[in-house]
């Protein structure tokens, strides 16, 4: 018969094992989200994204009530290619609390048009972004996002 302390260390290695497959698997999930986001136009980088969020998936921005689902979103993204093709979202610490992620990022970028009304005239800007994904069986079923795009615009018009 084993010991009881044998058996207690065994389980508790085995615990600590599939809670660290689970934090790598939930960060490698949640970094499709941003290597979308800095690859807009990349179809391989779409369908690594479609393939970590859930059908159901939405971005939730604010407390409206009109929240994007994973459609409106990408089409989102696209326009980013198109607006912002320098644009780079990099992500600066991630925190993996089992169901959720949380996620501080860098975007940076420099809009060949007008960007939220503003000509930015060649300027870049630099923000942070705060970001808290849900995870459920493996997949983003929702993204809580805040970023500071009136820091944006301040630097955009040469503030």
């Amino acid at each position: 018969m084993k010991k009881p302390h044998a058996v207690l260390a065994a389980v508790t290695i085995a615990a600590s094992s599939f809670a660290s497959s689970a934090i790598a698997d939930n960060a490698e999930t949640v970094q499709a989200f941003y290597d979308l986001l800095s690859n807009p136009g990349s179809e391989t980088h779409t369908a690594a994204f479609v393939e970590a969020t859930a059908d159901t998936w939405a971005s939730v921005g604010d407390y409206s009530g009109e929240n994007k689902n994973r459609d409106a979103f990408l089409g989102q993204v696209g326009g980013f290619a198109q607006l912002l093709p320098d644009l780079n979202w990099t992500v600066q610490d991630m925190h993996d609390s089992g169901d959720f992620v949380t996620v501080r990022s860098r975007a940076t970028g420099t809009p060949v048009a007008p960007f939220f009304g503003v000509d930015g005239e060649g300027r870049s800007f630099d923000i942070m972004t705060i970001d808290i994904h849900e995870i459920a069986d493996g997949k983003i079923v929702r993204s809580y996002h805040v970023e500071d795009w009136a820091g944006a615009l301040q630097q955009l018009t040469g503030r």
